[in-house]
């Protein structure tokens, strides 16, 4: 079963993308992921990546597409693997078609988890960080015992730069321009299915297993 996840920042794809990946044991694969492996490897494409990096550039489609292909040839990914934030453009998609086609398959379905942007921004601004272990906590949904700190480690919450309502809005900007063509474009393809994003995580999880099957 090879899967695509879409979805904005915080719509809940990666949660969805770690709980399908365990039930069905095909590995949650991240271009973030493989781009940390491939430059600690000092592999020669992440060398290659890392060049660009260093400089402020973007990696090139092609390169981008050559470290997922990579990834995609090791064993535990035979049976399937799960992409998470990754083809992030049309340029990007039709790169992988066509390394998919060379390596002799294909994206079975692509789920685009749809969540409206106040709920993504009201979701994200509520998180809070602890700023020493990294706990993870919401004002609404997952309060710590007292509040303000971490009932892990009792060190200080906090509400990450990148969760502040300004940068969410940016974020979200971004993946309206670049990211939601790509809806269309699986469309057309016929391998597209859109979920409830709003409900509850263990919600949309059943409804995209009712939409996988058993394998």
């Amino acid at each position: 079963m090879k899967l695509i996840l879409l979805g904005a920042p915080g719509a809940g794809k990666g949660t969805q993308a770690k709980m399908l990946a365990k039930k069905y044991d095909i590995p949650h694969i991240s271009t973030g992921d493989i781009f940390r492996a491939n430059i600690k490897n000092e592999t020669e494409l992440g060398k290659e990546a890392k060049g660009y990096m260093d400089q402020g550039l973007l990696v090139p489609d092609e390169l981008v597409v050559a470290l997922v292909a990579d990834r995609l040839q090791e064993d535990d990914a035979q049976e399937g693997f799960i992409l998470d934030g990754f083809p992030r453009t049309i340029p990007q998609a039709q790169h992988l078609d066509k390394t998919l086609d060379e390596m002799g398959t294909k994206i079975d379905h692509v789920i685009d988890v749809d969540c409206p942007d106040a709920n993504i921004v009201k979701r994200l601004s509520g998180r809070r960080a602890c700023i020493k272990c990294g706990a993870t906590y919401h004002t609404e949904h997952l309060k710590p015992k007292v509040e303000g700190i971490c009932d892990v480690c009792g060190s200080e919450l906090v509400l990450r730069d990148d969760d502040k309502p300004e940068t969410v809005i940016k974020r979200l900007q971004v993946y309206h321009e670049q990211t939601q063509p790509l809806i269309e474009y699986y469309k057309d393809k016929n391998v597209l299915v859109s979920v409830d994003g709003k409900l509850p995580i263990e919600d949309t999880f059943e409804i995209i297993v009712d939409i996988l099957g058993d394998r």
